[in-house]
């Protein structure tokens, strides 16, 4: 059987997320790159894979995968490695609206489609999206302040860790200064693990 194929950028934060997840869990894959500058997601040839046009997509157990958290949640009840959602189900919960902060509430009103209506509609694009990160990054900091621990939940990475840490990335890229300080220990704590530093944007092979 053939490696998993990921269609993703280096520069995405949800194929950021998806490389975190896979690396995780010692899946070993070969990458498809598509510059999101350019406008390649949107190609005859990827819209075949993807009709949204959007990445990533990961090709496993023949079949095409859409959308991070799905690709994430089928990872880890399918593959081996440490479970990425606690088994709890009221614990598993609170993970998933955590990590949905970022994946569902931030990440899609500052990405490359939406800056661009803002932008076109007159509006101050960095702006706009740091203000959307400061304020998402403020609810996802009080929704884990019950949860003690080196990461999000605890002393065991799961979703909300691995959406977290991607999207930091983007805070920094957008002059974010108003970062919770529990989140940077967390992203420290994070980005000393193998899997999440292999996992950065600028170790990946399309990175320039």
């Amino acid at each position: 059987m053939s490696e998993p194929l990921l269609h993703g950028y280096f520069r995405s934060s949800a194929s950021y997320r998806v490389r975190i997840a896979l690396a995780l869990k010692g899946i070993v894959y070969d990458n498809a790159t598509y510059s999101l500058r350019e406008g390649e997601q949107r190609s005859p040839e990827f819209l075949a894979i993807n009709p949204q046009g959007l990445v990533p997509a990961l090709d496993i157990d023949g079949a095409v995968l859409t959308q991070s958290l799905a690709i994430i949640e089928y990872l880890d009840e399918t593959h081996g490695g440490p479970p990425l959602l606690p088994t709890d189900p009221l614990m598993r919960a609170h993970v998933r609206a955590a990590a949905q902060v970022i994946a569902v509430d931030i990440h899609p009103v500052q990405n490359l489609k939406i800056l661009g209506r803002v932008q076109a509609l007159g509006g101050d694009a960095n702006a706009w999206a740091a203000r959307v990160i400061e304020e998402g990054f403020a609810a996802f900091d009080t929704l884990i302040a019950p949860h003690s621990g080196r990461f999000c939940f605890g002393d065991t990475v799961t979703l909300a860790d691995i959406c977290l840490v991607p999207q930091l990335v983007n805070a920094r890229r957008f002059g974010v200064d108003a970062i919770p300080e529990r989140l940077l220990a967390i992203e420290a704590q994070c980005l000393a693990l193998p899997a999440f530093d292999a996992a950065r944007p600028e170790n990946q092979p399309d990175a320039f």
